[in-house]
């Protein structure tokens, strides 16, 4: 006896299908993976989020007027504690699955989820991704930025640069409509041109009401896969790009299980959005 593949996207009880819920549900129908209704954030959701996003770069904008060489990254998580408390916001990281501080700290060929700490101390030429995720109301938002510590070399400048052509360019191919793999796919081409690595055990995610909800924002693979993207969706973008090879690890003196490093321990660079979808393409969150 066989089964009916139960339906991810199901329309209001009581109403009849709209105009979008047909497309979506045709869409379905074809075997593509679907976004189910929670995901797709009311308006007084969006504002929210919004909302959060102000503080969000605030937060960025407070590192950025400060960071400088000789000073920890613990100092960064103190510019972050200090920001959240006077906007009456807090940081998701804090404690999320034994994460210690309110920040990751990134530097050179730390990937992600870089440990604030005070005998971590920036040197010139080196380069370090900030990544912060607000609470403000119950709703939050994610972005991260790279700083270049004084002077560095070329290929450092090149790296940091490339990986904010590719959250660009996975920007201005996320449309309405399209597909999460599309995103990936235009992140990968631009990555080959320069011979780097694409990190894969990492992703983009979506956000808002929750840390990470769905989908999975990969930034490799192929165009048509993945979730379907429609407006109303809140999500990431996030390429994590090093300079070697895509593959990673956990560092083995982290005790907390945090710190992804990459396999040659070649620097890495990461910049990342909160992206609401719109019907004509994605609105930054997090300015």
């Amino acid at each position: 006896m066989g089964f009916m593949k139960k339906r991810r996207w199901h329309c209001l009880p009581g109403q009849q299908p709209t105009e979008f819920d047909r497309k979506i549900m045709n869409i379905e129908s074809k075997g593509h993976l679907v976004p189910t209704r929670d995901l797709i954030k009311t308006p007084e959701q969006i504002e929210g989020i919004r909302r959060a996003g102000v503080v969000n770069t605030g937060v960025l904008d407070e590192v950025a007027k400060h960071i400088h060489a000789g000073m920890s990254t613990l100092e960064i998580d103190d510019i972050c504690m200090d920001y959240c408390k006077r906007h009456n916001a807090t940081p998701a990281c804090l404690n999320y699955e034994g994460f210690p501080k309110s920040v990751c700290t990134s530097i050179n060929e730390v990937v992600c989820h870089g440990i604030p700490k005070a005998t971590d101390i920036l040197q010139e030429g080196d380069i370090i991704n900030v990544d912060f995720t607000t609470i403000l109301d119950g709703y939050y938002a994610d972005a991260s930025r790279m700083f270049i510590i004084g002077q560095t070399t070329p290929e450092k400048e090149q790296l940091v640069r490339v990986a904010k052509e590719c959250l660009e360019i996975g920007m201005e191919v996320a449309k309405p409509w399209s597909f999460v793999g599309d995103i990936g796919a235009a992140i990968e081409k631009h990555c080959k041109r320069y011979n780097y690595g694409v990190v894969r055990d990492l992703c983009g995610h979506g956000v808002g009401l929750k840390f990470h909800e769905e989908p999975d924002v990969a930034h490799y693979g192929k165009k048509g896969t993945g979730m379907l993207l429609v407006p109303g969706m809140v999500f990431t973008i996030e390429p994590m790009i090093n300079m070697g090879t895509w593959r990673v690890f956990i560092d083995s003196d982290d005790p907390f299980g945090w710190e992804v490093i990459s396999e040659d321990e070649l620097p890495s660079a990461q910049w990342e959005h909160t992206l609401l979808m719109t019907e004509h393409g994605v609105e930054i969150l997090t300015y």
